[in-house]
C-alpha cells in the first residue's frame, strides 16, 4: 500500500513517546511514588492572582456570568492545592494556555521541536528525549517540586535547551564526569538540575539571564 511521504512519522512519534514513559515508570523508585503529586503541591498568593485573571479575562468576554465569576473565584481564594485551582479554568482555555501546567509526564521531541514552560511543575525526576528534534525547558516561572532536580536526558542528533533564572545552578554528568554549565556564582545550598546525559552526537545548551551590573 502506497503512504505519503512522511505520513510515517506521527505513528513514530507516538511509539517514542510511549516507550519513554514506559521506561520511566519502570524505573522509578519506590519511595518516590509516595511523594506529593503536583497537583497536591500548595498554591501561592501568586498562583491563586494568575486564576483571578483568567476569570475576569473570561467575564469580560462573556464566557462566565457574574454569578459564575462569583462562585469560581470564591473557590480560587480558598484554594489550598495547585490542583484545586487547575480544575478552575479547565474549560476556558487549551492545555498550552492554561496559567499552570502540571504535566509531569516526559519530555519527547521526535522529529520535532517540544517543549515545556511558563507556570509548571517540574518533577524530581524527568525524562528528556531528543531524536533528530529539540527539546527546550523554561525554568523561569517553573516551580521546583525538589531543590534537586534529575534530567535524565538522551539526545540522539537532537538538543536539550534549558533556561534558567538567577540563582539556580545546572551541571551535566556524563561517563563519569561533571561539568558546571551555568557561568554565573550561585549561594550555597541553591537549587541544583543535575543533566544526566546519554549522546549520540546530541548538544545541551544552558541560557542564562544577562548580568547584573555591580553598582560603583
Amino acid at each position: 500500500m502506497n503512504e505519503r511521504p512522511g505520513s510515517w512519522l506521527p505513528r513514530l512519534q507516538e511509539v517514542g513517546e510511549r516507550l519513554a514513559e514506559e521506561w520511566v515508570s519502570a524505573r522509578r523508585p519506590k519511595d518516590e511514588e509516595s511523594a506529593p503529586a503536583p497537583h497536591e503541591l500548595r498554591a501561592s498568593d501568586d498562583d491563586r492572582e494568575r486564576f483571578v485573571q483568567v476569570l475576569q479575562d473570561a467575564h469580560a468576554d462573556g464566557r462566565l456570568m457574574l454569578d459564575e465569576l462569583e462562585e469560581r473565584l470564591g473557590v480560587v481564594y480558598s484554594a489550598r492545592t495547585l490542583g484545586e485551582l487547575a480544575a478552575v479554568t479547565a474549560d476556558l482555555l487549551p492545555a498550552e494556555q492554561q496559567p499552570l501546567n502540571l504535566d509531569g509526564r516526559p519530555v519527547s521531541a521526535f522529529f520535532k521541536k517540544e517543549q515545556r514552560g511558563g507556570r509548571w511543575v517540574v518533577p524530581a525526576e524527568l525524562t528528556v528525549t531528543a531524536m533528530f528534534g529539540t527539546t527546550k525547558l523554561d525554568f523561569r516561572e517553573a516551580i521546583l517540586q525538589n531543590r534537586r532536580i534529575v534530567i535524565n536526558a538522551t539526545l540522539v542528533f537532537g538538543g536539550l535547551e534549558i533556561h534558567v533564572p538567577e540563582g539556580l545552578e545546572v551541571i551535566r554528568v556524563a561517563k563519569g564526569s561533571t561539568v558546571r554549565l551555568t557561568k554565573q556564582p550561585t549561594e550555597p545550598g541553591a537549587p541544583v538540575v543535575e543533566v544526566h546525559t546519554t549522546n549520540f552526537a546530541g548538544d545541551v545548551k544552558v541560557k542564562e539571564p544577562p548580568r547584573r551590573k555591580r553598582r560603583r
